[in-house]
Protein backbone atom coordinates (compact mmCIF):
# COMPACT_ATOMS: atom_id res chain seq x y z
CA UNK A 1 0.00 0.00 0.00
CA UNK A 2 0.67 3.43 -0.85
CA UNK A 3 1.73 5.80 2.23
CA UNK A 4 0.78 9.40 1.08
CA UNK A 5 2.49 11.95 1.76
CA UNK A 6 1.20 14.85 4.32
CA UNK A 7 0.06 17.52 1.81
CA UNK A 8 -2.36 14.47 0.48
CA UNK A 9 -3.39 14.47 4.07
CA UNK A 10 -4.06 17.10 4.73
CA UNK A 11 -6.12 17.92 1.49
CA UNK A 12 -8.19 14.89 2.77
CA UNK A 13 -8.79 16.33 6.34
CA UNK A 14 -10.09 19.60 4.71
CA UNK A 15 -12.20 17.99 1.76
CA UNK A 16 -13.80 16.76 5.61
CA UNK A 17 -13.93 19.86 6.87
CA UNK A 18 -15.89 21.16 4.21
CA UNK A 19 -17.78 18.44 3.87
CA UNK A 20 -19.28 19.35 7.62
CA UNK A 21 -19.50 22.72 6.62
CA UNK A 22 -16.42 24.63 7.86
CA UNK A 23 -14.91 27.17 5.90
CA UNK A 24 -11.25 27.29 5.89
CA UNK A 25 -9.32 30.06 7.50
CA UNK A 26 -5.71 28.67 7.17
CA UNK A 27 -4.23 25.48 6.32
CA UNK A 28 -0.89 23.74 5.66
CA UNK A 29 0.72 23.39 2.16
CA UNK A 30 -1.89 25.68 0.83
CA UNK A 31 -1.41 28.09 -1.71
CA UNK A 32 -4.02 30.85 -1.63
CA UNK A 33 -4.09 30.51 2.50
CA UNK A 34 -1.84 31.13 5.78
CA UNK A 35 -0.57 28.55 7.27
CA UNK A 36 -1.68 28.02 10.85
CA UNK A 37 -0.59 29.27 13.52
CA UNK A 38 0.86 26.76 16.47
CA UNK A 39 -1.43 26.16 18.63
CA UNK A 40 -0.46 25.56 22.76
CA UNK A 41 3.31 24.86 20.85
CA UNK A 42 2.20 22.21 18.58
CA UNK A 43 1.46 22.16 14.74
CA UNK A 44 -1.70 22.24 13.57
CA UNK A 45 -2.63 21.63 10.11
CA UNK A 46 -5.83 23.37 9.95
CA UNK A 47 -8.55 25.95 11.42
CA UNK A 48 -11.74 26.62 10.30
CA UNK A 49 -15.08 28.42 11.27
CA UNK A 50 -18.85 27.31 10.44
CA UNK A 51 -21.02 30.50 12.50
CA UNK A 52 -19.25 30.78 15.55
CA UNK A 53 -17.56 27.64 16.48
CA UNK A 54 -14.33 26.51 15.12
CA UNK A 55 -12.14 23.49 14.30
CA UNK A 56 -8.70 22.52 14.11
CA UNK A 57 -7.77 19.89 12.05
CA UNK A 58 -4.14 17.80 13.02
CA UNK A 59 -3.26 14.57 10.63
CA UNK A 60 -0.96 11.77 12.86
CA UNK A 61 1.18 9.29 11.32
CA UNK A 62 2.24 5.93 13.42
CA UNK A 63 5.04 7.27 15.08
CA UNK A 64 3.02 10.01 16.81
CA UNK A 65 0.37 8.05 17.85
CA UNK A 66 3.31 5.57 19.44
CA UNK A 67 4.45 8.91 20.76
CA UNK A 68 3.45 8.68 25.06
CA UNK A 69 3.38 12.26 24.49
CA UNK A 70 0.62 12.01 22.17
CA UNK A 71 -2.53 12.12 24.66
CA UNK A 72 -0.97 15.59 26.46
CA UNK A 73 -0.40 17.00 22.86
CA UNK A 74 -4.28 16.73 22.40
CA UNK A 75 -4.89 17.82 25.72
CA UNK A 76 -3.03 21.09 25.58
CA UNK A 77 -4.60 21.95 21.81
CA UNK A 78 -8.21 21.47 23.26
CA UNK A 79 -7.49 23.88 25.74
CA UNK A 80 -7.25 26.26 23.66
CA UNK A 81 -10.11 28.85 23.98
CA UNK A 82 -10.74 31.74 21.11
CA UNK A 83 -11.90 35.64 22.12
CA UNK A 84 -14.56 34.08 23.29
CA UNK A 85 -14.40 30.97 26.04
CA UNK A 86 -17.51 29.62 25.72
CA UNK A 87 -17.09 28.51 22.96
CA UNK A 88 -15.42 25.49 22.75
CA UNK A 89 -13.19 24.09 19.82
CA UNK A 90 -14.02 20.78 17.95
CA UNK A 91 -10.66 18.94 17.21
CA UNK A 92 -10.54 16.87 14.06
CA UNK A 93 -7.84 14.11 13.52
CA UNK A 94 -7.17 12.75 10.74
CA UNK A 95 -5.84 9.18 11.27
CA UNK A 96 -4.74 6.56 8.11
CA UNK A 97 -7.36 3.63 7.87
CA UNK A 98 -4.95 0.85 9.18
CA UNK A 99 -4.37 3.03 12.38
CA UNK A 100 -8.18 4.17 13.09
CA UNK A 101 -8.61 1.91 15.97
CA UNK A 102 -5.73 2.42 17.76
CA UNK A 103 -6.46 5.99 17.63
CA UNK A 104 -9.85 5.52 18.85
CA UNK A 105 -8.49 3.41 21.79
CA UNK A 106 -6.26 6.32 23.10
CA UNK A 107 -9.16 9.26 22.61
CA UNK A 108 -10.88 6.79 24.66
CA UNK A 109 -8.57 6.99 27.74
CA UNK A 110 -9.37 10.83 27.75
CA UNK A 111 -12.32 12.23 29.79
CA UNK A 112 -15.90 12.35 28.23
CA UNK A 113 -15.87 15.63 28.09
CA UNK A 114 -13.03 15.71 26.00
CA UNK A 115 -13.94 13.11 23.99
CA UNK A 116 -17.10 14.65 23.05
CA UNK A 117 -15.20 17.45 21.70
CA UNK A 118 -12.60 15.37 19.14
CA UNK A 119 -13.76 13.44 15.79
CA UNK A 120 -11.31 10.97 14.55
CA UNK A 121 -11.30 11.44 10.77
CA UNK A 122 -10.14 7.81 8.50
CA UNK A 123 -7.79 9.09 5.60
CA UNK A 124 -8.36 7.22 2.87
CA UNK A 125 -8.73 8.00 -0.70
CA UNK A 126 -11.82 6.05 -1.71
Amino acid sequence: MKAMHKREKVDLLINHLWKDGYLTLSRKYGKYLPAPPSICGYEVDAISKYKKKYAIGITVSEEELNDPKFISRIENILRFRNLNPENKVTLYIGVPNELLLKAQILISSLEVEKQKNIKIIPLSEK
